[in-house]
């Protein structure tokens, strides 16, 4: 396996989604590691050190927004997508500590598009 292949954590409660995305990006070459809540996610995050990470807003347990914040507190040159079936979110003040947000599709072209810009 290729050391410079960069590693995405995906954070999403739905298994549909994580699926979809893995399938996805590990076609354009991204190591993906998953985590189904935020407490699974803030794990990943300290063992993992991704090179950028997709997160769910809303999900059981500590929601995406709080996760952010500690991802931000913890490494703040790590760029976090939020990813939302929700565009309302995008208002939220909260979110705005993101490096970006995309609304949820099954048309991964923005995001795709999002994660080069991030990741060179």
């Amino acid at each position: 396996m290729a050391t410079d292949r960069k590693k995405i954590l995906l954070v999403d409660d739905e298994e549909s989604i994580h699926l979809l995305y893995k399938e996805e990006l590990s076609e354009e070459g991204y190591e993906v590691i998953s985590a189904l809540n935020g407490e699974d996610a803030l794990k990943l995050f300290e063992e993992e050190r991704p090179n950028l990470v997709i997160l769910d807003i809303n999900m059981p347990g500590i929601d995406g927004i709080e996760v952010l914040r500690n991802m931000k507190q913890l490494h703040p040159e790590i760029p976090v997508i939020l990813s939302s079936a929700y565009p309302e979110y995008k208002q939220d003040l909260a979110s705005w500590a993101s490096d970006d947000y995309i609304v949820k599709s099954f048309n991964l072209d923005e995001l795709k598009g999002s994660i080069r810009s991030h990741l060179g």
